[in-house]
C-alpha cells in the first residue's frame, strides 16, 4: 500500500471549484473578511483560540497559511461564494503526518451562510481532494465537545469518534475537553 503523500500539490496552490463555490488560497485583502468570520460571536465560541480584535491580526493570520503552503505543511483555502465573489469560510488541511498519510482539518463558515449547504459542498471538495489529490490516508478533526453542529457534520461525512479526551486543553483560564474525528479513505467506498 503506497502511503506517500503526493508532494506535488505544493508545487502551485491547488485552486478548486464545486457548484457553488470557489476554493483558493487566501491573499491580504482577504483579512477584513476573515476577521469578520473569526470574530463572529457564532463562529468563534467554539474556536478556542485568540479572537481577532483587528485586521492586522488576521492578516497576520493569512501570512502564517501563506508560510504553512509554502514550507508543505498545510492547505487553507477561503471559500468564495461564486454569485457574490465574496469569501464566507474556510477549510484547511494541516498538521500533515507524512509518515501516516494522515491530516487535521478545520473549517469555519459565516453565520450567514449555515443551513444553506455551503459546508457540505465544500466537504464533497475537499475531502475527496485530500484523498485523491494529496493522497491522505485519513483524515483527523479535533472538535470543541459542545460544538454540536461541526460534530453533526463531520458525523454526515462518515467521521467516526475516535477518543474523548477530558480537560486536554487549556484555553482563556480553564481546561476544556475535546473529541477527536476520524475519517479513513476506505470509509467513503
Amino acid at each position: 500500500m503506497e502511503t506517500q503523500v503526493n508532494e506535488q500539490v505544493f508545487d502551485a496552490f491547488p485552486e478548486l471549484e464545486s457548484n457553488r463555490l470557489i476554493f483558493r488560497a487566501y491573499k491580504k485583502e482577504d483579512a477584513q473578511a476573515l476577521l469578520n468570520m473569526r470574530s463572529h460571536n457564532a463562529v468563534s465560541k467554539y474556536m478556542d483560540t485568540a479572537i481577532p480584535k483587528r485586521v492586522e491580526d488576521t492578516e497576520k493570520r493569512i501570512e502564517g497559511y501563506i508560510n504553512a503552503f509554502n514550507e508543505r505543511k498545510g492547505i487553507t483555502w477561503t471559500i468564495i461564494e461564486k454569485s457574490s465573489k465574496k469569501p464566507i469560510g474556510d477549510f484547511g488541511i494541516w498538521r500533515i503526518d507524512r509518515q501516516n498519510s494522515r491530516g487535521e482539518i478545520g473549517y469555519i463558515l459565516h453565520p450567514d451562510f449555515w443551513g444553506k449547504g455551503y459546508m457540505t459542498e465544500a466537504f464533497n471538495t475537499l475531502i475527496h481532494f485530500g484523498f485523491n489529490d494529496l493522497n491522505l490516508h485519513s483524515y483527523e478533526a479535533n472538535v470543541n465537545t459542545e460544538n454540536e453542529n461541526s460534530k453533526a457534520l463531520l458525523l454526515k461525512f462518515g467521521f467516526k469518534l475516535e477518543a474523548h479526551f477530558r480537560e486536554n486543553f487549556y484555553y482563556d483560564g480553564q481546561f476544556l475537553d475535546s473529541e477527536i474525528y476520524c475519517l479513513i479513505k476506505s470509509d467513503l467506498n
